[in-house]
This record gives structure tokens, C-alpha cells and sequence, in this order.
């Protein structure tokens, strides 16, 4: 990858269970994403990062690692893994994978040993283990909850069969945090790194960031905090978590070629968020303070502000989201309780500001498509671990997770064999938002989206930097400026709910809905966005 390539690249996330099924099993495979890539070069997208697709028993859609070098067989093979790599390569897309450095599998070599070893082992120091309180040691170590509802402990079966001490779980109980303490899980990830480094990755998204030290003591966290509350709990963003990062950042800058790390952190504020991607540490962070911003003028505008400031306090790039496989999808989260039509063109117009904004962009699969969210899954074909530990009340995260329609007018839709299964249902309507469909078919979401990432990629003013200057005008209606040279390029966004005039003088580049524009003015509909070059 050219220098620096990572500060204004446009990342395509892929959810391998959910892209493409090469061998017709109903989940998705290495062997399915490499053969779709020419679609994400014909997108316009710089990298793919690929959601896990490690060893493991599956049981939180591979975030429950049990090999880090190995591939699960639902997904092919090692080879299938080194094959993808040099095919995006060679159609000029770089390849980010995930890390999930916070905990392993239960399935995990170190965890087994641990279990079957019983107390004393060396192993066990490498997770969370401690004794129960209480005079029958039955209660937990302390008041911490999982993510996933219920407690962060579970009790442990001695090898005699006898009740024994409790391990930590951040997260499902099938998935035990390790112990970022002992220097032998420092190593390993360490080891991990240059094995997939060596196999030519650009770089690693890093899952839990934020999660991987805890306080000295694990002390209770306080019955009446919320887990996601991250103000002073002692789970998440210790101050400890940044010099595994500098340590990490050496070992990537020994490798040619711009290797990065992308930090999935969670932190109260930017300022706290930004201290990931100091110039020793990460190269970026997803920016969750935007992804959570409801559609409205003044949020958005701040969040814009606010995210440049922290960035460019530490000299790295903002980054901006709008999806991804933890979230609901943005065609219906940006408009809660519309109708769909209201939901796809407020995603339209959101997905044009975003791609306008300075630094890096992520997309997640299937949003060039303007999937929403699928919320009526049946029960009984959910996966989602923490839909069953809360009794249905949390973990609706399948939603967004639905296999990709390719083409056909029933399902599958090419995501497998005719006539083949998928791990979740697609919905009956997908027919008509297919890659297909949508192919060269002028106004679709996904011709919209290659023409945004054309224009972006050409325009001198697009991309990378900090610059952005807000125009004067309506208040409902975000208008900003980027200059690069000579050139010059403007946005606006119509985040209100009435039409509004926008003066328009000069080309008009592109814009989310249809627009009327007399060369001098624009009337701009609501939920739209345009962008335009002055005169």
C-alpha cells in the first residue's frame, strides 16, 4: 500500500458468515468474499477488513477465538486465507483483519489447560480466576455484569468434580478475558501479529481496545452503574491499555508497506478516544461519538467539529461510520419509526456527508445496497449469544447481520447455490435491492454509492486532511467547504424537515435524491444532501 494510505482510505467491512457461501452450507466463506472482490473494486472501496474467521466454536460469530492461526473450516482453510490476501492485492485493495486481543474461546488451548489443571496452574494466570466470596466461596469474585446480561463469572468445575474458583467474562461465558497482566499474553499476541503480518495483511482492527486492562484489584464496579457507562468503571479504557499499543505500533512500523491498527474503542469522550491514535500508538479509532449521532443539524455539526478537534489534536485522521455488524443499520436507525422509503433517503444523504468529511471512511456490507435493518428474525434462528442470556430483551444484533442479496428473485439471492440455505432468512423483498438490480440502473443506492466513491477518490479537495470551513445559511441545512489547491468542493445536507433554498453556483456533482437546479439555486428537500463545485 502507497504511504500513508490509511488517512483517507474508504475501509469496506465484510461479515464473512454473512457475504458470500462458496460451497453451499449456508454461512459464508473465505473462498465466497475472494470471489466477490472484483465487486468492492468496482465499488471504489481502498481496503477490506474481514470480520473474524479464526478457529473457534462460533458460539459469538467468531469473537470467541480458539486458534488466532488458524482458519475455521466453516470458512475454508489457511490457503483460502493467504489466497484472498493476494487477490485483493492484486485488484489494489488492502486487507484489514480483526484481532480480538480481550478474551479467547473457552475452547482455547490455555483455557482448557487451565480447567483441567485446576488450581495452581500456571495457566490459569494468564485468565481472570479468583475465588468466590462467601464462606462456600458460591457468590462472585465481585459485582461486575456481562454485556451480555447476567453476571461476569462463572463458576468452575475442579477436575474431582467439586465446585471451584470463578473465572471473568466480560462477555459470554464462552468467552474468557485474558489476563493483559502476565507477560505471557503480551507475547503471544505479539507472535499472532507477525503471523499474519507475515502473510501480507495491511493491518488489524483490534475488537475491545478499550477492555484489555483492568483495575488493579478488580474492584466492584457499583450495582447501579451501567456497563456501557464508561466514566470510571475499572473494565474499560485503563490508563495500562496504551502501552500495549506503543508496543504493538513498534512492531507494525518494523514491517514495510504501512501496516496500521485500527482501535474499536469505546471511550467517554474524544479526548479520551484520541489518546488511542497518539503518533505512538494506533493509527486510527472508529468514531462512535458520530455513528451514535441522531439525525439533526446541530448534533451533527458538533459531532463533526468535535471529532476534528480531538483528532487533530494528536495528528491522526478522523474516521467516520455509519454501520457495521454490531449496529442497526443505518436506513433504519437514522429514522426511527418511518417508513422505509424515509429511512433509505435520509441514509442516502447521510452516506453523502459522510463521504464528504475529511479523514477515513468505513462501510459496512450491504448499506451500497441500502439494506435495512431486519428486525422480525424468528426467534429460533437467532444467534445472537446475549438474545438468550437476557431472555430476547438485548442482543438483536442478527438484524443487521443477514446474508447479502446478489442477484435472482428469490432467496438465496446469490449469496449460495439456487435453492440453498442461509444462516438467518432474507427477506422475500430483498429481490429488488440486489447487486444486480441495482447494477447501472441510474438513481439505485448502489450506483450512488460508486459515484460518490469516483468523485471522492478524483476531487483534489476529497479525502484526506482536517480541512472543512461552515458556510453561512440555514441552520437545518449543514453547508461546509474543503479547499486543496486550487480546488474547491462543497456539501450540504438538508437535516430538516421543511425544503430550503441553497445557493448553488457552479457544477453540481452529485446528489442523494432528485433536486432541481436553475444554475443559481437549489431547492434542496429534506433528507437530501448535494454536492457541488462554485463557479
Amino acid at each position: 500500500m502507497d504511504g500513508q494510505w490509511w488517512r483517507d482510505a474508504v475501509v469496506y467491512q465484510v461479515y464473512p458468515r454473512s457475504f458470500a457461501d462458496s460451497n453451499g452450507d449456508g454461512v459464508g466463506d473465505l473462498p465466497g468474499v475472494r470471489s466477490r472482490l472484483p465487486h468492492l473494486r468496482d465499488l471504489g472501496v481502498d481496503a477490506v477488513w474481514l470480520s473474524p474467521f479464526y478457529a473457534g466454536p462460533q458460539a459469538d460469530g467468531g469473537y470467541d477465538v480458539a486458534d488466532y492461526r488458524a482458519v475455521d473450516p466453516v470458512f475454508g482453510t489457511s490457503a483460502d486465507a493467504e489466497a484472498l490476501i493476494a487477490e485483493a492485492h492484486a485488484l489494489g485493495l488492502g486487507v484489514v483483519v480483526d484481532l480480538v486481543p480481550n478474551h479467547s474461546s473457552d475452547r482455547h488451548a490455555w483455557f482448557r489447560r487451565a480447567l483441567a489443571e485446576g488450581p495452581g496452574s500456571p495457566f490459569r494466570d494468564r485468565y481472570h480466576f479468583r475465588p468466590g466470596l462467601g464462606p462456600r466461596g458460591d457468590r462472585p469474585p465481585n459485582d461486575w455484569g456481562s454485556l451480555f446480561g447476567g453476571p461476569a463469572w462463572t463458576r468452575t468445575a475442579e477436575p474431582d468434580g467439586s465446585p471451584g474458583d470463578w473465572y471473568l467474562h466480560l462477555f459470554a461465558p464462552g468467552q474468557p478475558d485474558f489476563n493483559w497482566e502476565h507477560p505471557e499474553v503480551a507475547r503471544e499476541f505479539r507472535s499472532v501479529l507477525r503471523f499474519w503480518l507475515d502473510r501480507g495483511v495491511d493491518g488489524f482492527r483490534v475488537d475491545v481496545a478499550h477492555g484489555l486492562v483492568k483495575a488493579a484489584g478488580l474492584p466492584d464496579h457499583g450495582r447501579s452503574a451501567r456497563l456501557l457507562d464508561l466514566t470510571a468503571t475499572p473494565f474499560w479504557d485503563q490508563d495500562g491499555v496504551h502501552e500495549v499499543y506503543r508496543d504493538w505500533r513498534r512492531l507494525l512500523d518494523s514491517y514495510p508497506g504501512e501496516r496500521i491498527g485500527v482501535a474499536e474503542a469505546w471511550g467517554p469522550t474524544l479526548a479520551r478516544t484520541a489518546r488511542y491514535v497518539r503518533p505512538d500508538e494506533l493509527h486510527q479509532a472508529f468514531n462512535f461519538h458520530y455513528l451514535t449521532c441522531a439525525w439533526d443539524p446541530a448534533a451533527l455539526r458538533a459531532a463533526v467539529d468535535d471529532s476534528l478537534a480531538a483528532m487533530r489534536a494528536v495528528g491522526a485522521p478522523a474516521t467516520w461510520v455509519l454501520s457495521n455488524h454490531d449496529v442497526v443499520r443505518h436506513a433504519t436507525r437514522l429514522a426511527p419509526g418511518a417508513d422505509r422509503a424515509t429511512g433509505l433517503r435520509r441514509a442516502r444523504a447521510a452516506t453523502l456527508l459522510m463521504l464528504a468529511l475529511p479523514g477515513s471512511a468505513y462501510l459496512y456490507q450491504g448499506e451500497e445496497l441500502g439494506l435495512p435493518e431486519v428486525p422480525d428474525l424468528p426467534d429460533d434462528r437467532r444467534q445472537d449469544p446475549a438474545f438468550r442470556r437476557t431472555g430476547g430483551r438485548d442482543g438483536h444484533r442478527d438484524g443487521c447481520r443477514v446474508p447479502l442479496p446478489w442477484h435472482g428473485d428469490r432467496p438465496p439471492y446469490g449469496f449460495g447455490p439456487p435453492g440453498g440455505p442461509s444462516w438467518l432468512p432474507q427477506p422475500d423483498e430483498w429481490a429488488g435491492l440486489s447487486v444486480a438490480a441495482q447494477s447501472g440502473v441510474p438513481g439505485s443506492t448502489l450506483e450512488l454509492y460508486r459515484a460518490a466513491l469516483t468523485l471522492r477518490r478524483a476531487h483534489p479537495a476529497l479525502g484526506g486532511g482536517d480541512d472543512l470551513t461552515w458556510l453561512a445559511g440555514d441552520d437545518a441545512v449543514p453547508a461546509f467547504e474543503r479547499r486543496a489547491g486550487g480546488a474547491v468542493f462543497r456539501c450540504a445536507v438538508n437535516a430538516g424537515e421543511h425544503p430550503a433554498k441553497v445557493e448553488v453556483e457552479g457544477a453540481l456533482l452529485l446528489s442523494s435524491a432528485p433536486v432541481d437546479h436553475d444554475g443559481a439555486h437549489v431547492v434542496l428537500p429534506p433528507d437530501t444532501a448535494i454536492w457541488w463545485t462554485p463557479a
